[in-house]
């Protein structure tokens, strides 16, 4: 079992549980109203500034209700929020969001989201939109694209179509990107 594979709950329960620690007013946020981690008095290992972060973050589980935004993006946030207020730089930021498996619906624009779930809007849209501003990269697996039935144009335009999500993690952990989830 990979280190990746044993941190990985870990981190997602620490990003999702630990409460929506806002930074202080007045600092900006890359993601404004999402969560950045709080300051730890005497914290050992912090974000460095002159290192590049090559992260990929792994959707692969709905959310618990069709109206809530996916806890995975939400960790996606949090994690930028907390580079940027330590001051890492937007081009040591390298961040992914792979969809995939029970994940996948999320990618639908709102109007075929509102189509497969009686009228329930996609809570994600805003999200995946303001990430995709702050500089992360969206992909989505084509066979769960096929498998789940979802029409190619009904995709929101921020996120690429892959052939296979296992081909996508396999290139993204070979140019030195580190998974979280899945």
């Amino acid at each position: 079992m990979g280190k990746a594979t044993i941190w990985t709950p870990l981190v997602m329960v620490v990003l999702a549980y630990s409460g929506p620690a806002l930074a202080q007013s007045g600092d900006a946020l890359l993601i404004p109203g999402e969560a950045v981690a709080q300051d730890i008095a005497g914290a050992k290992e912090m974000p460095d500034p002159d290192v590049e972060y090559k992260v990929l973050f792994d959707v692969q589980v709905a959310a618990p209700e069709v109206t809530a935004v996916n806890p995975m993006l939400r960790a996606t946030a949090r994690y930028l929020n907390t580079l940027a207020k330590a001051g890492v730089p937007a081009e040591h930021r390298k961040i992914a969001v792979i969809f995939h498996q029970g994940g996948t619906d999320i990618i639908m624009n709102n109007e075929a989201y509102k189509a497969r779930y009686d009228g329930q809007d996609n809570p994600n849209v805003a999200l995946i939109r303001a990430l995709k501003q702050a500089g992360v990269e969206f992909h989505v697996c084509g066979q769960a694209v096929l498998g789940r039935k979802i029409d190619p144009e009904t995709i929101m335009p921020e996120i690429q179509v892959d052939l296979w999500a296992l081909t996508t993690i396999i290139n993204f952990e070979l140019r030195g990107y580190v998974r979280i989830g899945g």
